[in-house]
């Protein structure tokens, strides 16, 4: 997984915090198993846009909740070298092309 240049440290300290139970460490399981099969893909030449969402569900080996899958996006878009491309598609798929990273875990009732 290739974090961004100079988030190394960040990264690291991610994962300490994050290892310590495990529903935490699930997600950063997670998130590792994501962005590799990402990065191979990358590598062939395919777009994030193209392959986030199966390469996701590929990377689901444990059952991951809807929180779980928002906090792999939160840290991924931070701290991975293709992270923002991630962020924007992640949102789009909710219909928000702002700041942040859209929670897939809150539910709006109209």
């Amino acid at each position: 997984m290739k974090i961004k240049s100079g988030k190394e440290k960040e990264y690291e300290i991610c994962v300490e915090n994050n290892s310590k139970d495990g529903y935490s460490k699930a997600v950063i399981d997670y998130l590792e198993r994501w962005a590799n099969l990402m990065e191979k893909r990358i590598a062939d030449g395919d777009k994030i846009c193209d392959i986030a969402k199966q390469t996701s569900h590929e990377a689901d080996t444990e059952g991951i909740t809807g929180f779980m899958y928002g906090c792999a996006v939160n840290i991924l878009s931070q701290l991975w070298e293709y992270g923002e491309d991630l962020r924007k598609w992640h949102n789009k798929e909710y219909g928000y092309e702002g700041e942040g990273v859209v929670n897939p875990a809150v539910l709006t009732v109209g």
